[in-house]
């Protein structure tokens, strides 16, 4: 049985890939990628941390982020191709522009 510190390394090296993704690039599929990975490492540490306790109660609410997630994805990719049937590209910079 591995420690709980192996699945917490795990979890801080995703949610670190996940801030420079979002931090560093320019491209929204890419923004909504590094969130998702951001919400999995959340997960990660819900679960282990229950699974150490012995409860389900870190399962559950890991259960409801993913569907929170899910609908996120969802609706972000909606707002994407919507932006670029109008725009003909995804570049965040550009999305100021839809302001005027």
């Amino acid at each position: 049985m591995l420690p709980i510190t192996h699945f917490l390394y795990l979890a801080f090296a995703l949610f670190l890939i996940g801030t420079a993704g979002v931090l560093l690039r320019r491209n929204v599929l890419i923004v909504l990628m590094s969130i998702e990975l951001m919400l999995n490492a959340a997960n990660i540490v819900l679960v282990a941390f229950s699974r150490m306790w012995g409860n389900t109660d870190g399962q559950v609410l890991a259960m409801l982020t993913i569907a929170v997630a899910a609908a996120e994805a969802a609706v972000g990719l909606a707002i994407v191709v919507s932006i670029f049937r109008a725009r003909t590209g995804t570049d965040i910079d550009d999305l100021s522009l839809l302001r005027d």
